[in-house]
């Protein structure tokens, strides 16, 4: 059964390009309540702990390097269906396989520095927004 929560980082590259006001606005549009919301800044050692479940895949160093170079924004949003929702808002990994409209179109620059992190299960949902939010 689909929870009402998820959980989204809007990535260093998309804070050091100064788009975290048009995220959040493209958020709270699709009908997303924040509930939580922070800056912060992963350390390598978080970055690895986060990024885990990819520890044995070729892009792991590059991913946790990534990730920990600048401030992030973490936030657990809430609306019906709230993963498969915003999974849809987010859009694919690669911003040019993305679907116009989609978070990731308008803010995203490669695969790998993609704007934001959407869960992808209620479960990682939980799991991830436990990690940022006690």
């Amino acid at each position: 059964m689909a929870t009402n929560r998820t959980f989204t980082m809007i990535k260093p590259d998309a804070v050091e390009n100064g788009h975290i006001g048009g995220i959040l606005s493209m958020i709270t549009e699709a009908g997303f309540r924040i509930v939580s919301l922070k800056l912060t800044q992963l350390t390598t050692a978080d970055a690895k702990a986060f990024y885990a479940v990819h520890s044995e895949r070729p892009f792991y160093g590059e991913l946790v390097e990534f990730m920990s170079r600048g401030p992030i924004v973490a936030a657990i949003l809430e609306k019906d269906n709230a993963v498969e929702e915003f999974r849809k808002l987010i859009g694919a990994t690669n911003p040019a396989d993305a679907v116009e409209g989609t978070i990731r179109k308008k803010y995203a620059t490669s695969v790998g520095e993609n704007a934001v992190h959407g869960s992808d299960s209620d479960e990682n949902a939980k799991i991830e927004g436990d990690f940022f939010f006690n």
